[in-house]
């Protein structure tokens, strides 16, 4: 018996949209399951607001404490002004946090695993960060980049730095997302593989399979924390990044 933990995050076409010599649109796997999660995001919103009573029932108290939590967010790291981004971090954040949840249950697709994903999902907040940062305060932007009080010999190097830093984001947005929810997902597939194969020994293997099997049951209760806390860092750090668009200045 083998194990192969990656064969998890294979991508499988199922419908072949444009095939030309060197791009390929396909639907694939992973397109299915984007699609499942905004749907389950929406009917969810949409069935927990649809009564709005003065005393709300269970779906309708989950959906006002979402909103007011990533409100509260939005606020304490941009200010008043940053609620224009309020859709945005609160999209951003049920995305996460319902595409990292529906890839703990077996047999689904856990979309945030692939870096294209996470990749695109940051390059949309540095993108929009930029956009609106010129279009709102023109090329006044680019005091993001230039410390103010420094002495004019330092000032060259602290702005190289300061470029590097702000391009670095997207790539430490996208990786740490990327990574916890890789790392954690062959974790759970190794140990698996290790119960499975101890519990096919016989009678003395399921002795041997019992502390793998606890250690299964630590991992899934350490990836569903994992994956609210990755949707929770994830919208912080869209908010003080879209801050950045907001007040430029140091």
């Amino acid at each position: 018996m083998t194990v192969d933990p990656i064969h998890q995050f294979e991508i499988k076409r199922y419908v072949d949209l444009l095939n030309l010599s060197s791009v390929q649109f396909s639907f694939t796997n992973a397109a299915v399951f984007m699609f499942g999660i905004v749907a389950i995001i929406f009917f969810f919103l949409t069935y927990a607001t649809r009564g709005r009573t003065l005393v709300p029932g269970r779906a309708q108290s989950a959906a006002e404490m979402s909103y007011e939590f990533i409100a509260k967010m939005v606020r304490d790291s941009a200010g008043n002004q940053g609620m224009v981004f309020f859709p945005l971090v609160f999209s951003l954040f049920m995305f996460v946090l319902v595409a990292n949840v529906v890839g703990l249950i077996p047999y689904t697709f856990t979309v945030t695993a692939h870096l294209i994903v996470t990749a695109a999902l940051a390059l949309l907040v540095i993108g929009t960060v930029i956009i609106y940062g010129f279009v709102k305060h023109g090329t006044h932007f680019l005091h993001l980049f230039v410390p103010s009080g420094v002495p004019g010999f330092l000032l060259p190097f602290l702005v190289v730095i300061e470029v590097v830093s702000f391009l670095s984001r997207p790539i430490s947005l996208s990786l740490r997302l990327f990574a916890n929810m890789l790392a954690g997902h062959i974790a759970l597939k190794v140990f698996a593989f290790f119960v499975v194969g101890l519990a096919s020994a016989g009678v003395a293997g399921w002795f041997g399979a019992t502390l793998p099997f606890l250690m299964i049951v630590a991992l899934t209760a350490l990836e569903l924390l994992v994956a609210v806390l990755q949707a929770y860092v994830f919208a912080v750090l869209t908010s003080i990044y879209l801050n950045d668009a907001i007040h430029p200045g140091h």
